[in-house]
């Protein structure tokens, strides 16, 4: 991800609540022609996510910092590992360092909860998937963080994927009635997915043609009823309260696809350190 043009609004605000009118501190203590060097090392095993983004905050401050990455993302990271090194202003390392480090520790720890959950289920064919369960404002980033970590991306937002769910089904009134509806609205291109919540909504999906029916919150033996009858008629997509306690399990089921929101929402941060060196 080198195209920062849809982050750099973000990046702005986040620099505008940290910074506020100026360093403070930093510009107490250091001049303004001293020159520095710092470097981010790791503290954690883990998988690079961010890293040319965080080095980005020390640009967006000073263009003329000076960038040199070890690691790019994706790469596995162990503790002790040096991973890029950035010369310049001293006065902007020391003001930007705890917002790049916020990018890179949120986004490392993204990346890596989410290979450690590929990993688990990787004997199987189910595509594993993100959801809408962001950081508001982060959601491109976070998105790109799952990505790196092997995962796919599910719908965006609202306006790229027909997600009819039991809110959508009570406001109308009938599964059928919601898929008929959208049929005729969206472009043929796009799939219709339906959010049941049991077998017989399940049926309902199936005779009203979805492309994509989301099993919500079904236990295991429900699940594997919902495959049985399925049959192949539609793309099955197992979530709800799904851990890495009872992914591989869901798994097993026979599902296409499992979407998780905890690769975002429960992700923790990386372990990682910005070193003045």
């Amino acid at each position: 991800m080198n195209d920062w043009t849809g982050v750099h609004e973000l990046m702005m605000l986040a620099l505008k609540e940290d910074i506020g009118p100026g360093d403070i501190t930093t510009n107490s203590l250091i001049p303004a022609e001293q020159k520095g060097c710092g470097v981010f090392v790791s503290r954690a095993e883990g998988i690079l996510a961010g890293i040319e983004l965080s080095c980005e905050v020390f640009r967006f401050l000073d263009d003329k910092m000076q960038f040199d990455f070890y690691l790019q993302d994706g790469e596995q990271i162990h503790p002790g590992t040096q991973i890029a090194v950035v010369e310049g202003s001293m006065r902007t390392l020391l003001t930007g360092e705890r917002l790049a480090l916020n990018f890179l520790q949120r986004l490392s720890g993204i990346a890596t909860h989410t290979y450690q959950a590929v990993d688990s289920i990787r004997y199987s064919t189910v595509q594993l998937l993100d959801t809408r369960k962001t950081t508001p404002g982060m959601r491109e980033l976070e998105k790109y963080a799952v990505k790196v970590g092997g995962a796919r991306n599910h719908r965006f937002g609202l306006f790229d994927g027909v997600m009819i769910k039991d809110n959508h089904i009570k406001a109308v009134g009938s599964i059928q009635k919601a898929v008929s509806l959208a049929r005729k609205q969206v472009p043929h291109t796009i799939k219709i997915e339906v959010e049941v919540e049991n077998l017989e909504q399940l049926q309902e999906a199936l005779e009203s043609c979805a492309d994509i029916i989301l099993l919500d919150n079904m236990d295991l033996d429900t699940m594997r009823q919902a495959v049985e009858m399925t049959d192949g008629q539609a793309l099955l997509e197992a979530s709800g309260g799904i851990t890495a306690a009872t992914l591989a399990e869901v798994a097993r089921t026979g599902v296409d696809f499992i979407s998780m929101g905890a690769l975002t929402h429960s992700a923790p941060s990386l372990d990682i350190s910005f070193d003045i060196i």
